[in-house]
C-alpha cells in the first residue's frame, strides 16, 4: 500500500457556505441598520410637533383666535407644526403655565409681569385704552360738574369693563400720570358682558374699556351710553408719550374719529391714547428650528384665515430690536429676518457624523468580513499542502483505485478553492499556485496510471508487497 495519506484519514473540506451565509447576514444586518437609522432620523426631524398653548379666559376672543389657528393647523397638508391649545382663567394665569414649564407657548398681555423665560414670537394684537363720559344728565341724583379731562377724576366713580386686575392697574397709571390719587377714585369693575347694562344703570361717572380699536365689547359700552342722542365725550390721554417712556410696555398712539359710531361720530375727532400688545410668547427652551417653523406657517395661514376670521389679520411681527420689550425668540427672528435655516443647515452636522459613522461601519465591516474569511484561508492553506504531499504520494502509489481516490479528493479541493476565491478569501497569486500544483498533480496520476498500466499485473503486486514489506 501506499504511504500517502488516504481520503479517509483526512476530513472532507468544508464548505465555505456557513462563512458565506454569515457574510451575508452580516452584510444585510448592516444595510438594515443603516436604513432604518436614516429612516429613524428622517421621521422624528419631519414628524409634527405638537405645541402647548395656554390662553383664556374662556370665550375670549383670544380662544376664538387661537381654535380657528389650531383647526388650520391640523387640516393644513404637511404641517410640522401643530397646536393644543390650554384654556386658562386670562393672560396672568397663561403666563405662569409657561414661566413653570407647562406650556409652549401662550398669549399674554404685555404690560403684565412676563415670564423670564418668554420669548415674543409674534404680536397677536394691539389694544388701545378708552376713556369717555356719558352725556350730561345720565347720572341719578344732583348733578355733578361735568368731566371735560382726566385731572377733574378726583372722587369720582370710575367703571372698568372686564375683570382682570390688569386694567384696574392700567387706569391706576393713567390716573397718576395727572395727578390724581387712585385712592380718591371708587373703581367699579363688571364683567365684559355685564358692562352695556351697568352702563345704562349709570353706575359710574366715566368708564374705561382697553381692547382692539374694532372691539365690540367697547363699541357696545360706548352705544350703551349714549342714549336720548346724547354724544360721549372722550377723555384724550395727552401724556401718552410720557406714559410710554415711564412704562415701555406702553405706546402712545391714537383713535382715529368715527371709530365707535359714524352716526354721530365717536369720537369726533382724532383722540391720544395709550396702547399696549397682546403678544404670542414661547418658552426659551422650545428648538429654534420648532418656533421659525411656527412662525412660517402662523403668517401663512392668517392670510387665508383674514378674511373669513378678521381678527387673525391683526397678527404682525414681533420686535426683533435687541431693546425690545420682550426679547424676540431666536426661531422667530430667523423667520423675520429671512434666515430661517434649511434642512440641510439644521442638520448638517449631523449628516456629516453620520456619514463618518458609516464609514467607520464600513471599515470595521471590511475588517469583519477578513475576519470571516480566515477560516476558510487557514483550511485553504491546509488543503494546499495535503495537495502537495497527494503530488509526492501519487508519484510512488502502485494502486489504480488510491490514484482514482486522491483524484477525486484533488477536485473536491480544486472546487473548495474556486469557491474560496470567489468569495474573497484567496488572491488571485494564490489561486494561480494552485493551478500550477494541480496541474502538476494530475500529470504526475497521468504519468503513474499510465507506468501501472504497462507493467504486468505479477510485477504490480510484487512491486505492492515489496514497499509493503519495506514499510513493515
Amino acid at each position: 500500500m501506499s504511504d500517502g495519506p488516504l481520503l479517509s484519514e483526512n476530513p472532507a473540506p468544508p464548505s465555505p457556505r456557513s462563512a458565506k451565509r454569515r457574510l451575508t447576514f452580516v452584510t444585510l444586518a448592516g444595510v438594515l441598520a443603516i436604513v432604518g437609522t436614516l429612516a429613524a432620523a428622517y421621521y422624528f426631524a419631519m414628524r409634527p410637533v405638537t405645541l402647548r398653548i395656554a390662553v383664556g379666559p374662556a370665550n375670549s376672543d383670544d380662544i376664538k383666535v387661537v381654535q380657528n389657528l389650531t383647526q388650520a393647523f391640523n387640516n393644513q397638508k404637511g404641517s410640522l407644526v401643530r397646536l393644543r391649545p390650554v384654556q386658562t382663567d386670562g393672560a396672568v394665569a397663561s403666563a405662569n403655565l409657561l414661566g413653570e414649564g407647562k406650556a409652549d407657548l401662550a398669549i399674554i398681555r404685555g404690560d403684565l409681569d412676563v415670564p423670564k423665560n418668554a420669548q415674543a414670537v409674534a404680536t397677536l394684537r394691539k389694544n388701545v385704552v378708552v376713556l369717555w363720559v356719558p352725556p350730561a344728565g345720565k347720572t341719578k341724583g344732583k348733578a355733578a360738574p361735568a368731566i371735560t379731562k382726566i385731572g377733574q377724576l378726583t372722587g369720582r366713580r370710575i367703571g372698568v369693563v372686564g375683570r382682570t386686575q390688569a386694567n384696574v392697574n392700567l387706569l391706576r397709571v393713567i390716573l397718576r400720570q395727572y395727578g390724581v390719587d387712585p385712592a380718591k377714585v371708587e373703581i367699579i369693575q363688571f364683567p365684559a358682558n355685564e358692562a352695556a347694562e351697568a352702563i345704562r344703570s349709570q353706575k359710574a361717572d366715566a368708564y374705561l374699556a382697553a381692547g382692539p380699536v374694532n372691539s365690540k365689547i367697547t363699541a357696545d359700552a360706548i352705544a350703551a351710553s349714549a342714549r336720548d342722542g346724547g354724544t360721549p365725550k372722550f377723555l384724550a390721554i395727552d401724556s401718552a408719550e410720557a406714559i410710554a417712556q415711564n412704562h415701555p410696555a406702553y405706546e402712545a398712539s391714537e383713535i382715529p374719529a368715527g371709530t365707535f359710531g359714524s352716526a354721530p361720530s365717536r369720537p369726533e375727532e382724532e383722540i391720544k391714547t395709550i396702547s399696549f400688545s397682546h403678544h404670542i410668547v414661547a418658552r426659551r427652551g422650545v428648538a429654534e428650528s420648532t418656533i421659525a417653523i411656527f412662525t412660517r406657517q402662523l403668517f401663512a395661514i392668517r392670510q387665508a384665515l383674514k378674511n373669513e376670521f378678521p381678527l387673525a389679520a391683526k397678527i404682525e411681527t414681533p420686535d426683533t430690536d435687541k431693546d425690545a420689550t420682550i426679547p424676540v425668540h431666536p426661531g422667530a427672528a430667523a423667520f423675520v429676518d429671512g434666515e430661517e435655516k434649511t434642512f440641510l443647515d439644521r442638520y448638517s452636522d449631523y449628516i456629516w457624523w453620520a456619514l463618518m459613522a458609516l464609514s467607520a461601519m464600513g471599515s470595521a465591516g471590511a475588517w469583519f468580513a477578513g475576519y470571516l474569511k480566515k477560516d476558510e484561508r487557514n483550511v485553504n492553506n491546509s488543503q494546499r499542502d495535503r495537495l502537495l504531499d497527494m503530488l509526492a504520494a501519487a508519484r510512488q502509489c502502485d494502486s489504480m483505485e488510491e490514484l482514482d481516490q486522491m483524484q477525486s479528493e484533488a477536485d473536491a479541493i480544486l472546487r473548495h478553492t474556486l469557491q474560496c476565491f470567489e468569495h474573497g478569501a484567496i488572491e488571485e497569486g494564490t489561486l494561480t499556485a494552485f493551478n500550477i500544483a494541480i496541474e502538476q498533480f494530475h500529470n504526475a496520476v497521468a504519468d503513474r496510471k499510465a507506468l501501472l498500466m504497462s507493467m504486468p499485473q505479477n510485477l504490480q503486486r510484487a512491486s505492492a508487497q515489496f514497499r509493503a514489506a519495506g514499510n513493515a
